[in-house]
């Protein structure tokens, strides 16, 4: 964990180095650009490792909840047993205990004798039952809550892990903010934004899911965003295919590892295929006629893009949902 923060670490601060300061001159905008370029490649490495460090925490916070509520039902179950076996106890001091033969022996009656000492055996098993009961109901207690514990911890550090990647994410954010602005290409986007109708040749749940990313077109990025008002790319081509029937995991990563037997190249996409770049740092959905819909990085808007130049030589493979 710590090489892996200190390799983040790294990595921002060679970016920092390398971009100008506000004593510097300024780049020209073909060099900004060339900046950018490598930013947003950077950034998206870094919001990608964020997300699974977000779905980490959520994995670990549920099952933390889960196994709370049980040790909280066993608690009670205990308590209503330790009860049980505490009234028995206090009758037994006020009244003696009943589980006493003698009182059988001198009543001459030997059928009356067999039958007390029936009763008796009886009453004796039921109280080992309960003993049992609640010494198992007591153990599962203590199990459940060190498990408990175990997963809280688990949970605090995956949180931990979250927020020490937040703070370089930002970071990233603000240098990319500055330098989209400087060229006078930040985008703000529209949250409201209706989108665009799909009238492309898709059918199915496929169709489904892209009328769904349409929809969002003009709507900003934002790392970590799972909509309705803005979207990173993993959340987009989630979300849309959701709205399709079908239930994608949370991360670039997961996707990928997730299509591992619906894999395709991408000179045989497909419109609603997921699309990859190198690295699994980035993704969107193919469209159809060369083109590919997606949530691009900071500062911009989901938006149909072309994928020839750039794209072409970045995309590794797709997946067919």
């Amino acid at each position: 964990m710590r090489v892996r923060t200190a390799a983040v670490s790294a990595v921002v601060c060679t970016m920092a180095v390398a971009l100008p300061g506000p004593a510097m001159a300024d780049p020209s905008p073909a060099q900004a650009r060339a900046r950018l370029v490598k930013l947003n490649e950077k950034a998206d490495q870094l919001v990608e490792r964020y997300n699974r460090a977000s779905e980490a925490y959520k994995t670990a916070r549920d099952r933390y909840r889960a196994l709370d509520a049980e040790a909280a039902a066993d608690d009670a179950r205990a308590e209503e047993l330790r009860a049980e076996l505490a009234d028995l106890a206090a009758r037994d001091y006020q009244l003696g205990s009943p589980l006493s033969w003698q009182r059988f022996v001198g009543s001459g009656d030997p059928e009356a004798v067999l039958g007390g000492m029936a009763a008796l055996e009886q009453l004796a098993r039921d109280r080992a039952a309960r003993l049992r009961a609640f010494e198992s109901a007591t153990a599962r207690l203590r199990q459940k809550r060190d498990r408990a514990k175990a997963v809280l911890a688990e949970a605090d550090e995956a949180r931990d892990e979250v927020r020490r990647e937040q703070a370089q994410v930002d970071k990233l954010v603000d240098q990319q903010t500055a330098l989209l602005r400087r060229l006078g290409a930040f985008k703000t986007g529209n949250p409201q934004s209706t989108g665009k109708t799909y009238t492309g040749p898709a059918s199915g749940n496929a169709r489904r899911a892209l009328e769904f990313a349409f929809a969002q077109i003009g709507k900003p990025y934002r790392y970590g965003g799972t909509g309705p008002g803005s979207w990173d790319c993993s959340g987009l081509v989630q979300a849309a295919w959701r709205a399709a029937g079908v239930t994608l995991p949370r991360t670039t990563y997961t996707q990928w590892s997730w299509g591992a037997a619906r894999r395709v190249p991408v000179t045989a996409a497909q419109p609603g295929d997921l699309l990859f770049s190198r690295g699994l740092g980035h993704m969107g959905m193919y469209v159809g006629d060369g083109k590919m819909v997606h949530a691009p990085q900071t500062g911009d808007v989901v938006k149909i893009v072309s994928l020839d130049g750039y794209w072409r030589d970045r995309l590794i493979g797709a997946v067919r949902p």
